[in-house]
């Protein structure tokens, strides 16, 4: 597919870069909480940092982001690095959760917004939009050895969606695509943050 006249703009490509680099802060978190080596932690950062764009963009046919342009890697590097560095402290509990409900949220906005900028019609760019923003966790997860963060019973998959469609929802309706991108990004982090909160889920399959 080839890019058409739908502008990703500043407040987009500021969704990109916080999801980018706050999803790869929670591969370095998954690392630390791990007592891996430092290349471990990069390897981590970047391939939870990068992992959900880049099936998108092979997915929509779009060129790989970060061989396009490397920013994305040496921002990841980085961040590997800085929490290397910190206390141990600052990354128990809750710390990966809301690093990633934040990711997550942001991610999920972009990602359907590059689909749209490629053509992708309005329901396939809601699931780019989701698998941008959940697929980099899920590689996390396995890599860490963790039970997959989709399975676990609070809401995760669904803010991400929400996210999503609220933004192609709100972008066919003519809002202003910052506007847009805004409300949908802190529509899908405030869902994930009740989910963690007050562990709200959907029900399970209990056989019918």
């Amino acid at each position: 597919m080839t890019p058409i006249d739908f502008p990703i703009g500043p407040v987009l490509s500021a969704l990109d870069l916080a999801g980018i680099g706050l999803f790869a802060a929670t591969g370095a978190v998954a690392a630390a909480r791990a007592k891996q080596t430092l290349v471990t932690f990069a390897f981590f950062a970047l391939a939870t940092g990068v992992g959900g764009g880049t099936v998108r963009d092979l997915l929509i046919g779009a060129p790989v982001f970060w061989i396009v342009d490397t920013r994305p890697l040496i921002a990841c590097l980085v961040i590997a690095l800085l929490i290397w560095v910190t206390p141990a402290r600052l990354w128990r509990g809750k710390a990966l959760d809301w690093l990633d409900a934040v990711g997550m949220a942001a991610y999920a906005v972009f990602g359907a917004a590059k689909a749209l900028s490629f053509g992708v019609p309005p329901v396939a760019a809601v699931m780019m939009g989701i698998f941008t923003a959940c697929l980099g966790g899920i590689i996390r997860d396995v890599l860490a050895g963790e039970p997959s963060i989709i399975l676990r019973p609070e809401l995760y998959v669904t803010a991400a969606a929400l996210a999503a469609a609220l933004f192609v929802g709100l972008s066919a309706a003519g809002v202003m695509l910052p506007v847009a991108a805004g409300v949908s990004a802190l529509a899908g982090f405030a869902l994930r943050a009740l989910a963690i909160w007050k562990g709200l889920a959907l029900p399970v399959y209990r056989g019918g």
